[in-house]
């Protein structure tokens, strides 16, 4: 018992629910209701009350009640106020989870639509630095990976790489005609080197450096 107190205020600290990264929470709060021993009312109907019914089976159905009632608190807890108070009135547990999942599940849905199109119409300019650009498709495809969608890397560094800014087009050339495929990591240094080439010598940079720099990486 002081496990289980001490394991559900570490997660009383956790962030609650406010209606983004459902996934996330959904994973955390399954597992705080497994450590509490009551997940299982969410998938599991209530026993049906019987005129006969054994005492085993009239304590099993309390305890489910019980552990229903427990499991729907917490769910219910760890939402914001604002959701807190549009879902409080569901019955069980299980009809309360079902709900969320039917909801979000289906906004998450069109977070990866969002997140691809994100993706593919990002274009970089030359009003930026290019390593912040960068930084910024490594954010929206590690969103790719939280939504468990999987995308090549090779095709991930030839997207990169073809949205470079058009003072870039040399580089572009030159990156496509390079014999060996680049890592993600391989290509942000290959971007930082020129970008920094680029800040010494001019918007113009010295093609034969960066072809020496190449032939050393």
């Amino acid at each position: 018992m002081s496990n289980v107190k001490e394991m559900t205020s570490k997660f009383g600290k956790l962030e609650n629910f406010k209606g983004v990264d459902f996934r996330r929470w959904q994973k955390k709060m399954h597992f705080l209701l497994t450590t509490l021993m009551v997940v299982y009312v969410l998938s599991n109907l209530m026993p049906e009350h019987q005129d006969d019914e054994t005492m085993e089976e009239a304590h099993n159905r309390l305890k489910w009640e019980n552990d229903d009632y427990i499991c729907r608190g917490h769910i219910l807890n760890d939402m914001s106020d604002s959701l807190f108070d549009v879902y409080q009135n569901y019955e069980s547990a299980k009809e309360l989870w079902n709900e969320l999942e039917s909801k979000y599940m289906a906004e998450d849905a069109s977070s990866k639509k969002f997140l691809v199109g994100n993706f593919m119409n990002y274009k970089m300019t030359d009003s930026r630095p290019v390593i912040e650009q960068y930084n910024e498709l490594l954010r929206i495809l590690g969103q790719f990976a939280q939504h468990k969608m999987e995308i090549d890397e090779s095709i991930s560094v030839s997207s990169i790489n073809d949205k470079l800014p058009p003072s870039w087009k040399d580089f572009k050339h030159m990156l496509k005609h390079k014999k060996e495929e680049l890592s993600i990591v391989q290509l942000g240094g290959h971007l930082r080197i020129e970008e920094s080439l680029k800040a010494q010598e001019g918007t113009k940079g010295n093609w034969v450096r960066v072809r020496k720099l190449w032939n050393n990486l």
